[in-house]
Protein backbone atom coordinates (compact mmCIF):
# COMPACT_ATOMS: atom_id res chain seq x y z
CA UNK A 1 0.00 0.00 0.00
CA UNK A 2 1.28 3.47 -0.87
CA UNK A 3 2.34 5.47 2.17
CA UNK A 4 -0.19 8.19 3.02
CA UNK A 5 1.15 11.64 3.85
CA UNK A 6 0.21 12.86 7.34
CA UNK A 7 -2.30 15.71 7.33
CA UNK A 8 -0.90 18.87 8.92
CA UNK A 9 -3.71 20.68 10.80
CA UNK A 10 -3.90 24.48 10.84
CA UNK A 11 -5.31 24.53 14.38
CA UNK A 12 -4.62 22.65 17.59
CA UNK A 13 -6.97 19.66 17.48
CA UNK A 14 -8.17 17.89 20.61
CA UNK A 15 -9.89 14.49 20.70
CA UNK A 16 -11.51 12.36 23.37
CA UNK A 17 -10.91 8.64 22.75
CA UNK A 18 -12.48 5.65 24.51
CA UNK A 19 -14.08 2.25 24.12
CA UNK A 20 -17.81 2.11 24.80
CA UNK A 21 -19.66 0.88 27.88
CA UNK A 22 -19.47 -2.88 28.57
CA UNK A 23 -16.66 -3.14 26.02
CA UNK A 24 -13.21 -4.28 27.11
CA UNK A 25 -11.79 -4.36 23.56
CA UNK A 26 -9.43 -1.37 23.62
CA UNK A 27 -6.66 -2.58 21.27
CA UNK A 28 -8.14 -0.78 18.25
CA UNK A 29 -8.79 2.56 19.97
CA UNK A 30 -5.26 2.47 21.40
CA UNK A 31 -3.83 2.11 17.88
CA UNK A 32 -6.00 4.94 16.55
CA UNK A 33 -5.25 7.37 19.38
CA UNK A 34 -1.50 6.73 19.01
CA UNK A 35 -1.71 7.66 15.31
CA UNK A 36 -3.77 10.75 16.26
CA UNK A 37 -1.02 11.76 18.70
CA UNK A 38 1.76 11.19 16.18
CA UNK A 39 -0.24 13.31 13.69
CA UNK A 40 -0.16 16.27 16.08
CA UNK A 41 -3.47 15.92 17.96
CA UNK A 42 -3.88 16.27 21.72
CA UNK A 43 -5.71 13.16 22.89
CA UNK A 44 -7.66 12.85 26.13
CA UNK A 45 -7.85 9.08 26.50
CA UNK A 46 -10.44 7.52 28.81
CA UNK A 47 -9.70 3.84 28.31
CA UNK A 48 -12.42 1.20 28.00
CA UNK A 49 -15.91 0.65 29.45
CA UNK A 50 -16.99 4.31 29.37
CA UNK A 51 -20.61 5.47 29.48
CA UNK A 52 -22.07 8.09 27.16
CA UNK A 53 -22.45 10.53 30.07
CA UNK A 54 -18.77 10.16 31.01
CA UNK A 55 -17.58 10.69 27.43
CA UNK A 56 -19.87 13.69 26.78
CA UNK A 57 -19.01 15.34 30.11
CA UNK A 58 -15.31 14.91 29.34
CA UNK A 59 -15.69 16.24 25.77
CA UNK A 60 -17.46 19.41 26.99
CA UNK A 61 -15.08 20.04 29.90
CA UNK A 62 -12.08 19.54 27.61
CA UNK A 63 -13.61 21.61 24.77
CA UNK A 64 -12.57 19.10 22.10
CA UNK A 65 -13.35 19.12 18.39
CA UNK A 66 -13.95 15.38 18.12
CA UNK A 67 -14.81 12.15 19.90
CA UNK A 68 -13.32 8.88 18.59
CA UNK A 69 -14.86 5.64 19.86
CA UNK A 70 -14.80 1.90 19.25
CA UNK A 71 -17.79 -0.31 20.00
CA UNK A 72 -17.77 -4.09 19.76
CA UNK A 73 -20.54 -4.81 22.30
CA UNK A 74 -23.53 -4.77 19.95
CA UNK A 75 -25.35 -1.77 21.39
CA UNK A 76 -23.83 0.80 19.02
CA UNK A 77 -27.10 2.12 17.56
CA UNK A 78 -28.47 3.19 20.95
CA UNK A 79 -25.05 4.23 22.28
CA UNK A 80 -24.08 6.61 19.48
CA UNK A 81 -27.57 8.05 18.97
CA UNK A 82 -27.74 8.85 22.69
CA UNK A 83 -24.26 10.43 22.52
CA UNK A 84 -25.34 12.64 19.61
CA UNK A 85 -28.57 13.64 21.40
CA UNK A 86 -26.73 14.44 24.64
CA UNK A 87 -24.21 16.68 22.87
CA UNK A 88 -27.05 18.57 21.19
CA UNK A 89 -28.95 18.89 24.48
CA UNK A 90 -25.90 20.34 26.27
CA UNK A 91 -25.12 22.89 23.58
CA UNK A 92 -22.06 21.09 22.20
CA UNK A 93 -23.36 20.07 18.78
CA UNK A 94 -20.13 21.25 17.13
CA UNK A 95 -18.28 18.21 18.56
CA UNK A 96 -18.01 15.57 15.86
CA UNK A 97 -18.38 11.83 16.58
CA UNK A 98 -16.24 9.21 14.82
CA UNK A 99 -16.47 5.50 15.50
CA UNK A 100 -15.64 2.01 14.35
CA UNK A 101 -16.54 -1.52 15.32
CA UNK A 102 -15.12 -3.86 12.72
CA UNK A 103 -17.75 -6.22 11.35
CA UNK A 104 -20.00 -5.72 14.39
CA UNK A 105 -21.53 -2.55 12.90
CA UNK A 106 -23.37 -3.60 9.73
CA UNK A 107 -23.48 -1.45 6.52
CA UNK A 108 -27.19 -0.60 6.97
CA UNK A 109 -26.48 0.42 10.58
CA UNK A 110 -23.58 2.63 9.44
CA UNK A 111 -25.95 4.35 7.01
CA UNK A 112 -28.59 4.82 9.74
CA UNK A 113 -26.09 6.33 12.21
CA UNK A 114 -24.50 8.68 9.67
CA UNK A 115 -27.93 9.90 8.56
CA UNK A 116 -28.75 10.52 12.23
CA UNK A 117 -25.77 12.86 12.59
CA UNK A 118 -22.70 10.76 13.43
CA UNK A 119 -19.82 12.24 11.40
CA UNK A 120 -18.33 8.93 10.27
CA UNK A 121 -18.51 5.23 11.13
CA UNK A 122 -15.44 3.51 9.67
CA UNK A 123 -16.01 0.02 8.27
CA UNK A 124 -13.45 -2.70 7.47
CA UNK A 125 -13.78 -1.63 3.80
CA UNK A 126 -12.74 1.93 4.77
CA UNK A 127 -9.69 0.47 6.48
CA UNK A 128 -8.69 -1.41 3.34
CA UNK A 129 -9.25 1.57 1.04
CA UNK A 130 -7.92 4.41 3.19
CA UNK A 131 -5.46 2.71 5.53
CA UNK A 132 -5.04 3.71 9.18
CA UNK A 133 -3.36 7.05 8.43
CA UNK A 134 -5.97 7.81 5.76
CA UNK A 135 -8.78 7.39 8.30
CA UNK A 136 -6.93 9.58 10.82
CA UNK A 137 -6.35 12.23 8.13
CA UNK A 138 -10.08 12.22 7.38
CA UNK A 139 -10.87 12.77 11.08
CA UNK A 140 -8.31 15.57 11.38
CA UNK A 141 -9.59 17.36 8.25
CA UNK A 142 -13.15 17.32 9.56
CA UNK A 143 -12.12 18.67 12.98
CA UNK A 144 -9.57 21.28 11.88
CA UNK A 145 -11.48 24.28 13.23
CA UNK A 146 -11.25 26.70 16.17
CA UNK A 147 -13.65 25.89 18.99
CA UNK A 148 -13.79 29.49 20.26
CA UNK A 149 -13.62 32.20 17.60
CA UNK A 150 -14.85 34.94 19.96
CA UNK A 151 -16.31 35.12 23.46
CA UNK A 152 -19.93 36.18 24.01
CA UNK A 153 -21.62 35.56 27.35
CA UNK A 154 -19.00 33.24 28.85
CA UNK A 155 -18.03 35.63 31.67
CA UNK A 156 -21.65 36.13 32.76
CA UNK A 157 -22.96 34.06 35.69
CA UNK A 158 -19.72 32.07 35.69
CA UNK A 159 -20.27 31.07 39.33
CA UNK A 160 -23.06 28.76 38.11
CA UNK A 161 -20.14 26.54 37.09
CA UNK A 162 -21.40 25.71 33.61
CA UNK A 163 -18.82 23.34 32.17
CA UNK A 164 -19.17 24.70 28.64
CA UNK A 165 -18.51 28.34 29.64
CA UNK A 166 -15.48 27.46 31.78
CA UNK A 167 -14.08 25.23 29.02
CA UNK A 168 -14.48 27.93 26.35
CA UNK A 169 -12.74 30.52 28.54
CA UNK A 170 -9.78 28.21 29.15
CA UNK A 171 -9.58 27.42 25.41
CA UNK A 172 -9.61 31.13 24.62
CA UNK A 173 -6.78 31.73 27.10
CA UNK A 174 -4.81 28.81 25.67
CA UNK A 175 -5.30 29.48 21.95
CA UNK A 176 -5.81 33.23 21.77
CA UNK A 177 -3.91 34.67 24.73
CA UNK A 178 -3.50 38.18 23.24
CA UNK A 179 -7.25 38.73 22.99
CA UNK A 180 -7.97 37.21 26.38
CA UNK A 181 -6.50 40.01 28.51
CA UNK A 182 -9.74 42.05 28.62
CA UNK A 183 -12.04 39.13 29.61
CA UNK A 184 -9.46 38.05 32.22
CA UNK A 185 -9.41 41.52 33.80
CA UNK A 186 -13.21 41.49 33.90
CA UNK A 187 -13.17 38.09 35.62
CA UNK A 188 -10.59 39.18 38.19
CA UNK A 189 -12.54 42.37 38.91
CA UNK A 190 -15.82 40.55 39.49
CA UNK A 191 -14.79 37.48 41.45
CA UNK A 192 -14.55 37.86 45.21
CA UNK A 193 -13.40 34.42 46.39
CA UNK A 194 -9.79 33.35 46.67
CA UNK A 195 -9.83 29.56 47.05
CA UNK A 196 -6.67 27.66 47.98
CA UNK A 197 -4.58 26.17 45.18
CA UNK A 198 -3.00 22.76 45.75
CA UNK A 199 -0.04 21.97 43.51
CA UNK A 200 0.82 18.29 43.01
CA UNK A 201 4.06 17.37 41.29
CA UNK A 202 6.47 14.48 41.16
CA UNK A 203 8.40 12.10 38.98
CA UNK A 204 6.79 10.44 35.96
CA UNK A 205 5.05 7.18 36.85
CA UNK A 206 4.89 7.96 40.59
CA UNK A 207 1.10 7.59 40.56
CA UNK A 208 0.12 11.26 40.77
CA UNK A 209 -3.18 10.81 38.93
CA UNK A 210 -4.23 7.83 41.05
CA UNK A 211 -3.29 9.77 44.18
CA UNK A 212 -5.29 12.84 43.03
CA UNK A 213 -8.28 10.56 42.38
CA UNK A 214 -8.08 9.14 45.90
CA UNK A 215 -7.79 12.62 47.46
CA UNK A 216 -10.80 13.81 45.43
CA UNK A 217 -12.80 10.72 46.44
CA UNK A 218 -12.16 11.45 50.12
CA UNK A 219 -12.96 15.14 49.63
CA UNK A 220 -16.34 14.32 48.07
CA UNK A 221 -17.23 12.00 50.96
CA UNK A 222 -15.84 14.04 53.84
CA UNK A 223 -16.41 17.65 52.78
CA UNK A 224 -20.03 18.38 51.93
CA UNK A 225 -21.23 20.91 49.34
CA UNK A 226 -17.76 22.02 48.26
CA UNK A 227 -16.48 21.89 44.69
CA UNK A 228 -13.09 21.19 43.10
CA UNK A 229 -11.47 22.25 39.83
CA UNK A 230 -8.62 20.04 38.59
CA UNK A 231 -6.10 21.30 36.05
CA UNK A 232 -3.89 18.50 34.84
CA UNK A 233 -0.82 19.07 32.66
CA UNK A 234 0.91 16.51 30.44
CA UNK A 235 3.89 16.99 28.11
CA UNK A 236 3.63 17.66 24.39
CA UNK A 237 5.84 15.67 22.04
CA UNK A 238 8.55 17.92 20.71
CA UNK A 239 8.76 16.06 17.39
CA UNK A 240 5.06 15.93 16.43
CA UNK A 241 3.34 18.47 18.70
CA UNK A 242 0.85 15.78 19.77
CA UNK A 243 0.17 14.82 23.36
CA UNK A 244 -1.39 12.03 25.39
CA UNK A 245 -3.48 13.67 28.11
CA UNK A 246 -4.10 10.43 29.94
CA UNK A 247 -4.73 11.40 33.56
CA UNK A 248 -8.47 10.73 33.28
CA UNK A 249 -7.77 7.01 32.71
CA UNK A 250 -6.84 6.71 36.40
CA UNK A 251 -9.54 9.04 37.75
CA UNK A 252 -12.83 7.36 38.56
CA UNK A 253 -14.25 9.82 41.11
CA UNK A 254 -14.36 12.90 38.87
CA UNK A 255 -17.64 12.25 37.02
CA UNK A 256 -19.47 14.28 39.64
CA UNK A 257 -21.34 17.63 39.45
CA UNK A 258 -18.98 19.04 42.10
CA UNK A 259 -15.89 18.36 39.97
CA UNK A 260 -14.54 20.14 36.90
CA UNK A 261 -11.40 18.84 35.20
CA UNK A 262 -9.36 20.26 32.34
CA UNK A 263 -6.30 18.63 30.77
CA UNK A 264 -3.63 20.89 29.27
CA UNK A 265 -0.65 20.03 27.08
CA UNK A 266 2.59 21.91 27.79
CA UNK A 267 2.91 22.83 24.07
CA UNK A 268 6.55 23.54 24.76
CA UNK A 269 9.58 21.38 25.47
CA UNK A 270 11.25 20.63 28.81
CA UNK A 271 8.59 22.20 31.03
CA UNK A 272 6.25 20.60 33.57
CA UNK A 273 3.50 23.22 33.16
CA UNK A 274 1.61 24.89 30.34
CA UNK A 275 2.35 28.59 29.92
CA UNK A 276 -1.39 29.24 30.29
CA UNK A 277 -1.80 27.41 33.59
CA UNK A 278 -2.12 30.62 35.65
CA UNK A 279 -4.92 31.92 33.43
CA UNK A 280 -6.69 28.56 33.85
CA UNK A 281 -6.32 28.82 37.64
CA UNK A 282 -7.73 32.36 37.59
CA UNK A 283 -10.74 31.23 35.53
CA UNK A 284 -11.47 28.40 37.99
CA UNK A 285 -11.17 30.83 40.90
CA UNK A 286 -13.57 33.22 39.20
CA UNK A 287 -16.02 30.35 38.66
CA UNK A 288 -16.25 30.00 42.44
CA UNK A 289 -14.65 26.60 42.99
CA UNK A 290 -13.71 25.97 46.62
CA UNK A 291 -10.41 24.23 45.85
CA UNK A 292 -8.20 24.23 42.76
CA UNK A 293 -5.83 21.30 42.20
CA UNK A 294 -2.99 21.65 39.68
CA UNK A 295 -1.19 18.45 38.69
CA UNK A 296 2.01 18.79 36.69
CA UNK A 297 3.57 16.40 34.22
CA UNK A 298 6.46 14.29 35.48
CA UNK A 299 9.41 16.42 36.57
CA UNK A 300 13.14 16.08 37.06
CA UNK A 301 15.14 16.64 40.22
CA UNK A 302 15.56 20.40 39.80
CA UNK A 303 12.01 21.43 38.80
CA UNK A 304 10.07 23.56 41.32
CA UNK A 305 7.90 25.60 38.92
CA UNK A 306 4.64 24.51 40.57
CA UNK A 307 5.44 26.46 43.76
CA UNK A 308 4.95 29.73 41.87
CA UNK A 309 1.29 28.90 41.20
CA UNK A 310 0.05 27.23 44.40
CA UNK A 311 -0.55 27.88 48.10
CA UNK A 312 0.17 24.31 49.24
CA UNK A 313 2.47 21.89 47.41
CA UNK A 314 2.57 18.10 47.50
CA UNK A 315 5.51 16.15 46.07
CA UNK A 316 4.82 12.57 44.97
CA UNK A 317 7.65 10.05 44.61
CA UNK A 318 8.22 6.30 44.87
CA UNK A 319 10.60 4.27 47.06
CA UNK A 320 12.74 3.56 43.99
CA UNK A 321 14.79 6.76 43.95
CA UNK A 322 18.17 5.02 44.14
CA UNK A 323 20.81 5.79 46.77
CA UNK A 324 19.96 8.12 49.67
CA UNK A 325 22.36 10.71 48.23
CA UNK A 326 19.95 11.18 45.31
CA UNK A 327 17.52 12.83 47.73
CA UNK A 328 19.96 15.72 48.20
CA UNK A 329 19.44 16.62 44.52
CA UNK A 330 15.63 16.84 44.67
CA UNK A 331 14.80 20.54 44.86
CA UNK A 332 11.13 19.98 45.74
CA UNK A 333 12.13 18.51 49.12
CA UNK A 334 13.15 22.09 50.03
CA UNK A 335 9.77 23.54 49.04
CA UNK A 336 7.11 20.82 49.38
CA UNK A 337 4.66 21.23 52.25
CA UNK A 338 3.84 17.52 52.07
CA UNK A 339 5.63 14.51 50.58
CA UNK A 340 3.93 11.26 49.56
CA UNK A 341 5.99 8.12 48.94
CA UNK A 342 3.48 6.34 46.75
CA UNK A 343 3.54 2.65 45.70
CA UNK A 344 4.53 1.87 49.29
CA UNK A 345 4.22 -1.86 48.64
CA UNK A 346 7.52 -1.74 46.74
CA UNK A 347 10.56 -3.39 48.28
CA UNK A 348 12.55 -1.06 50.53
CA UNK A 349 9.60 1.26 51.20
CA UNK A 350 10.22 1.56 54.95
CA UNK A 351 13.89 2.37 54.35
CA UNK A 352 12.83 4.98 51.80
CA UNK A 353 10.42 6.55 54.31
CA UNK A 354 13.20 6.80 56.89
CA UNK A 355 15.68 8.30 54.39
CA UNK A 356 13.21 10.88 53.01
CA UNK A 357 12.25 11.97 56.55
CA UNK A 358 15.93 12.41 57.40
CA UNK A 359 16.52 14.46 54.26
CA UNK A 360 13.41 16.58 54.96
CA UNK A 361 14.77 17.33 58.45
CA UNK A 362 18.13 18.35 57.02
CA UNK A 363 16.58 20.55 54.32
CA UNK A 364 14.30 22.36 56.80
CA UNK A 365 16.72 22.43 59.76
CA UNK A 366 14.28 20.67 62.10
CA UNK A 367 16.63 18.05 63.53
CA UNK A 368 14.78 17.81 66.84
CA UNK A 369 11.44 16.96 65.28
CA UNK A 370 10.03 13.47 65.80
CA UNK A 371 9.58 11.25 62.77
CA UNK A 372 5.78 11.23 63.04
CA UNK A 373 5.81 15.07 62.95
CA UNK A 374 7.55 15.14 59.55
CA UNK A 375 4.98 15.58 56.72
CA UNK A 376 6.19 12.55 54.75
CA UNK A 377 3.65 9.78 54.24
CA UNK A 378 3.82 6.31 52.74
CA UNK A 379 0.79 5.75 50.50
CA UNK A 380 -0.76 3.15 48.22
CA UNK A 381 -3.22 5.02 46.04
CA UNK A 382 -4.19 1.79 44.28
CA UNK A 383 -5.48 0.20 47.50
CA UNK A 384 -8.99 0.73 48.86
CA UNK A 385 -9.19 2.78 52.09
CA UNK A 386 -5.42 2.89 52.43
CA UNK A 387 -4.38 4.20 55.90
CA UNK A 388 -1.49 6.17 54.38
CA UNK A 389 -3.85 7.93 51.96
CA UNK A 390 -6.23 8.70 54.83
CA UNK A 391 -3.40 10.25 56.85
CA UNK A 392 -2.21 12.25 53.83
CA UNK A 393 -5.75 13.58 53.28
CA UNK A 394 -6.08 14.71 56.91
CA UNK A 395 -2.60 16.31 56.82
CA UNK A 396 -3.52 18.09 53.57
CA UNK A 397 -6.75 19.54 55.01
CA UNK A 398 -4.81 20.74 58.08
CA UNK A 399 -2.02 22.24 55.95
CA UNK A 400 -4.52 24.15 53.77
CA UNK A 401 -6.08 25.64 56.92
CA UNK A 402 -2.65 26.51 58.35
CA UNK A 403 -1.38 28.25 55.19
CA UNK A 404 -4.54 29.87 53.79
CA UNK A 405 -7.01 30.02 56.68
CA UNK A 406 -9.59 28.02 54.67
CA UNK A 407 -11.09 25.32 56.90
CA UNK A 408 -12.69 22.33 55.19
CA UNK A 409 -14.73 20.43 57.76
CA UNK A 410 -13.82 16.74 57.55
CA UNK A 411 -14.50 14.01 60.10
CA UNK A 412 -11.55 11.81 59.13
CA UNK A 413 -8.78 11.74 61.74
CA UNK A 414 -5.09 10.91 61.66
CA UNK A 415 -4.22 7.33 62.69
CA UNK A 416 -1.01 5.56 63.69
CA UNK A 417 -1.54 2.93 60.96
CA UNK A 418 0.82 2.86 57.99
CA UNK A 419 0.23 1.67 54.45
CA UNK A 420 0.49 -2.09 54.20
CA UNK A 421 -0.37 -4.26 51.22
CA UNK A 422 -3.52 -6.30 51.84
CA UNK A 423 -3.47 -9.51 49.82
CA UNK A 424 -6.51 -11.52 48.79
CA UNK A 425 -4.13 -14.46 48.37
CA UNK A 426 -0.85 -14.20 50.38
CA UNK A 427 2.30 -14.28 48.19
CA UNK A 428 3.44 -17.57 49.70
CA UNK A 429 0.13 -19.17 48.62
CA UNK A 430 -0.14 -17.85 45.05
CA UNK A 431 0.52 -21.39 43.76
CA UNK A 432 -2.08 -23.04 45.95
CA UNK A 433 -4.24 -24.18 43.01
CA UNK A 434 -1.16 -25.67 41.34
CA UNK A 435 -0.28 -27.38 44.61
CA UNK A 436 -3.73 -28.97 44.76
CA UNK A 437 -3.44 -30.14 41.13
CA UNK A 438 0.06 -31.54 41.72
CA UNK A 439 -1.06 -33.34 44.87
CA UNK A 440 -3.93 -34.91 42.92
CA UNK A 441 -1.55 -36.00 40.13
CA UNK A 442 0.86 -37.54 42.67
CA UNK A 443 -2.05 -39.41 44.26
CA UNK A 444 -3.13 -40.77 40.84
CA UNK A 445 0.43 -41.92 40.17
CA UNK A 446 0.58 -43.63 43.59
CA UNK A 447 -2.75 -45.41 42.92
CA UNK A 448 -1.56 -46.61 39.48
CA UNK A 449 1.50 -48.21 41.10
Amino acid sequence: MQQVEIYKPKNKIRFVTAASLFDGHDATINIMRRILQSSGAEVIHLGHNRSVDEVVNCAIQEDVQGIAMTSYQGGHIEYFKYMYDLLQERGAGQIKIFAGGGGVILPNEIKELEEYGISKIYSPDDGRKMGLQGMINDMLQQTDFVTVKSLSDETENLTNKENRKIARLISSAENNADNFEAPLKELQKNHKSNPPVLGITGTGGAGKSSLVDELVRRFLVEVKDKSIAIISVDPSKRKTGGALLGDRIRMNAINNPRIYMRSLATRQANLALSKNVQESINICKAAGFDLVIVETSGIGQSDTEITEHCDVSLYVMTPEFGAATQLEKIDMLDFADLVAINKFDKRGALDALRDVRKQYKRNHNIFDAKDDEIPVYGTMASQFNDPGMNNLFVALINKIKEKTGVAFEANMEMTSSESEKIYIIPPERTRYLSEIAEASEHYDEWVDK
